[in-house]
């Protein structure tokens, strides 16, 4: 799976999901449940992942919106920098 964006906005959240829908590209949101455990402070983010034969086109449907700087960074590599 690709980490495609980490969040802690419901609304960025769910625009992505939809954006994914409209693109016929499984996501999965991971970390939700972990509101409950925090007591729905927001402090952990959650992860939009996407698989990996799917991230390229996932990563270019999130730049095309206008939301590149909500994107992890591809690799740990570029994740130095």
């Amino acid at each position: 799976m690709h980490d495609l964006i980490r969040t802690n906005d419901p609304v960025l959240i769910s625009f992505v999901e939809s954006l994914m829908r409209d693109a016929g590209i499984a996501c999965l949101v991971a970390d939700s449940g972990m509101s409950i455990l925090e007591g729905s402070v927001g402090v952990i983010p959650r992860r939009i992942l996407v698989d990996e034969d799917s991230a390229s086109q996932a990563r270019r449907i999130v730049i095309d919106a206008g939301l590149e700087n909500e994107l992890r960074p591809w690799n740990e590599r570029e994740e130095r920098r």
